[in-house]
């Protein structure tokens, strides 16, 4: 099995790389994602946690080259899709370092789909 998931092409090795580190920074600092969060948003920290454990099951899905790890990496990506707009309109309020990593994080979750979709899965 080692070396079968070795074998992963390296959107996928991108895609687990990210998620495993976002997940588990979820989960250890939820208030360092505050400030991504819509105030429309309910329960924040909830919703912070739960894509925390979202992501770490994604990646792992992937990494074990689970079918389902495909589409639970791409429900996760879009369902976040939502807070990252609200995030890069209201980022062009600030500064103008942060407000262009908030418009460069949208384009980037098209690659992000593509890869975890394009993940080999066991048969």
């Amino acid at each position: 099995m080692a070396s079968k998931t070795l074998k992963l092409p390296i959107g996928s090795w991108v895609v687990i790389s990210a998620f495993t580190l976002s997940g588990v920074l979820h989960l250890i600092n939820p208030q360092g994602f505050m400030f991504l969060m819509p105030q429309w948003a309910p329960e924040p920290i909830l919703l912070i946690y739960l894509s925390g454990v979202a992501e770490l099951a994604s990646a792992l899905g992937l990494l074990l080259r689970k079918n389902w790890g495909r589409y639970l990496t791409v429900a996760t990506l879009i369902a976040i899709w939502p807070a990252n707009w609200w995030f890069a309109i209201n980022a062009l309020n600030g500064e103008l370092w942060l407000a262009i990593a908030a418009w460069l994080r949208l384009p980037l979750q098209i690659p992000l789909i593509l890869w975890a979709w394009r993940n080999p899965v066991s048969r």
